[in-house]
């Protein structure tokens, strides 16, 4: 039986490492306490191998073997590209 590989959507937050990128995924989660939602951020580090991506622009990726220390994802398609200003 084959398991589903996860898979993400999420900004790009620096592009400074060769075939490299690091990806920010944002969530809204509710605080046990007292009800109020919080916005909480995960950071991934994903293989891009033709340095496609940039700063700002929006991905898919997904995981995969290890390909690093640190490096556990793969970017599969750039979703939005970053609005030059």
């Amino acid at each position: 039986m084959l398991k589903k590989r996860k898979e993400y959507v999420g900004n790009v937050i620096s592009d400074k490492s060769d075939k490299t990128v690091v990806i920010s995924v944002e969530r809204i989660v509710k605080e046990p306490r007292f009800g109020k939602y919080l916005r909480r951020a995960t950071t991934f580090m994903a293989h891009d191998a033709e340095n496609a991506c940039h700063l700002g622009d929006r991905v898919k990726f997904i995981e995969t073997r290890p390909l690093s220390a640190r490096k556990r994802w793969v970017v599969l398609e750039i979703l939005e590209k970053a609005s030059e200003v």
